[in-house]
């Protein structure tokens, strides 16, 4: 009676510490987690450990052997003995050594046309903040907003977005602490950070309704707990923030599908969308996610799908030995606005390790389409370091390259920032041959530095930035601010093309309208025309 008893109040225990323990690590109930293999091999060794003690309290236990004397106890070591062996079995059938073929064609790679699929793009487009430089200026914003400051900080995501055609940057606030979350639950996290990437501009954008579901809550508002408690199996590979079109705060988070084995060929199969502030779930097909979502495929999942495409065209063994016709990406990886789609850029070099490229990648996060390249030039970090060098004198870091179409040429696009981490000037190197760097305190000087070099070295022919003259009346005119100065876009009836002018230099042109008669000498521009001189 008393070792039934003993064996009753075991059990009790288990269950309430695998209860505690599921809780705590949310695993998916799916044989495809390597969480829930765990779980469940960690469950097991608790029984095994309960049952031992609550068989054997009638008597000493003296040893190990003593332990697990009794049936009981040895059924239970079998069982995790068992599981184990198939954990690690399936690890090793998952794995590239056996699968080598399946891997490899995980991603399909189609080759692009630089100067069709990345067209010259105008200066509000490119973002010229990395992820550092935009948590340093969301830090510094919230430190000016008293009412906020004392209760909740800044989360660290900073996801990268297109928010209505403009690359942007978006986080959560998140509470302070516990205490600060049980003062202000009620209410919810009461705004998010968005940040411009091209015009620095930070905005703490306030809720009508504070976000409910967030990494930062507790309990069954806590974001990975009220998923796993409305999908059960799911294994969620990322939560990452992202706003729709209209600014409202969602959750996009990718489910993760194995296509080889238990555990490998890891891609995504479906995306579950959270309004952060009603908890609102939506469950789409990876085809079927909403346009302007962003952020499906993480760069690291698609980056390492392409080094399995690069390394295993001739077998597993190959890439680890001969090496023949292997190729992986480089160190570091950045992001481009295109088509309403924000695509992984990084480049693509042999696996010997040189210091060069053969050319790079685009990979889009919503839909994991690559095109690559083949034009080679310099590897990034001896770009950033070319760039670093014009500017020794003043110890500037170069961020990691953007990829960008100047003058027709493939150009890495680099931020130079000081010892505070904020952007102070930048660079424009040629990416086939690095030598030719061009720096300046604003993009739009860099570039015409630029452009001058490409045309002395006679890479580029055309007469780009060759000035002209123009007269005509104003159909619109529309003011905007770039790197911190103000300045005008005028179209001309029957013309389509943007004229710049920069108000610090011609304030007469505050005085024009539409409909008025200007007439203006203008340098030929990529994206628009900057004008030179206001002649009439």
């Amino acid at each position: 009676m008393k070792k039934t008893r003993n064996i009753i109040i075991g059990l009790l225990s288990f269950f309430v510490l695998v209860f505690c323990y599921y809780y705590a690590t949310l695993p998916a109930v799916n044989i495809h987690s390597h969480g829930f293999w765990i779980f469940v091999i960690t469950a097991l060794i608790l029984l095994t450990v309960i049952i031992g003690f609550a068989t054997n309290k009638s008597r000493s236990v003296h040893s190990v052997q003593d332990l697990i004397a009794g049936m009981p106890v040895k059924i239970s070591v079998g069982i995790t003995l068992i599981v184990v062996v198939f954990y690690i079995a399936g690890s090793l059938l998952s794995s590239p050594i056996i699968n080598s073929g399946k891997y490899q064609k995980l991603l399909t790679v189609n080759e692009g046309a630089f100067k069709t699929d990345i067209e010259e793009i105008s200066y509000s487009e490119i973002p010229v903040l990395d992820k550092d430089s935009a948590s340093l200026l969301g830090s510094r914003k919230m430190g000016s907003i008293t009412e906020y400051v004392s209760q909740f900080e800044v989360a660290d995501n900073y996801t990268q977005i297109n928010y209505q055609g403009a690359p942007t940057r978006v986080t959560p606030l998140e509470y302070g602490n516990t205490i600060k979350w049980l003062t202000n639950k009620g209410d919810g996290i009461p705004a998010y950070m968005r940040i411009d990437m091209a015009t620095e501009n930070v905005e703490l954008v306030k809720l009508s309704e504070g976000i409910k579901y967030s990494m930062s809550d507790h309990f069954g508002r806590y974001l990975p707990r009220y998923l796993r408690f409305h999908y059960p199996t799911y294994v969620f590979s990322s939560y990452n923030f992202e706003i729709d079109e209209a600014g409202v705060p969602y959750w996009v988070c990718p489910v993760k599908d194995y296509t080889i084995g238990l555990f490998g060929g890891e891609t995504v199969g479906r995306v579950i969308l959270v309004n952060a502030v009603t908890g609102d779930l939506t469950n789409y097909k990876v085809s079927e996610v909403p346009q302007w979502v962003d952020r499906v495929y993480s760069a690291e999942l698609l980056i390492s799908q392409y080094n399995y495409y690069g390394t295993l065209k001739h077998g597993y063994f190959n890439s680890v030995f001969s090496q023949k016709d292997s190729l992986k990406t480089t160190e570091g990886y950045n992001y481009l606005a295109l088509e309403d789609d924000v695509w992984v850029y990084t480049g693509i070099t042999s696996v010997g390790g040189d210091e060069s490229n053969v050319g790079f990648v685009l990979m889009n996060q919503r839909t994991a389409e690559t095109r690559y390249y083949p034009i080679p030039g310099a590897e990034e970090y001896s770009a950033m370091a070319s760039a670093e060098g014009q500017v020794q004198h003043l110890g500037y870091t170069a961020t990691f390259p953007l990829l960008l179409n100047i003058g027709g040429e493939p150009t890495y696009f680099i931020a130079l920032k000081d010892a505070a981490g904020l952007v102070k000037s930048y660079a424009m190197v040629n990416i086939s041959r690095y030598q030719i760097v061009a720096t300046a305190e604003t993009i739009k000087e860099c570039e015409k530095l630029y452009l001058a070099k490409l045309r002395d070295d006679n890479i580029i022919t055309e007469e780009t930035g060759a000035q002209l003259t123009i007269s005509g009346y104003i159909s619109k005119i529309s003011d905007v601010v770039i790197d911190g100065n103000s300045h005008y876009y005028i179209l001309l009836q029957g013309n389509d093309e943007i004229f710049d002018v920069n108000v610090s230099k011609f304030p007469q042109i505050i005085k024009y309208n539409v409909g008025d008669s200007i007439s203006f000498s203008y340098n030929a521009g990529s994206s628009y025309n900057t004008v030179d001189e206001i002649t009439e």
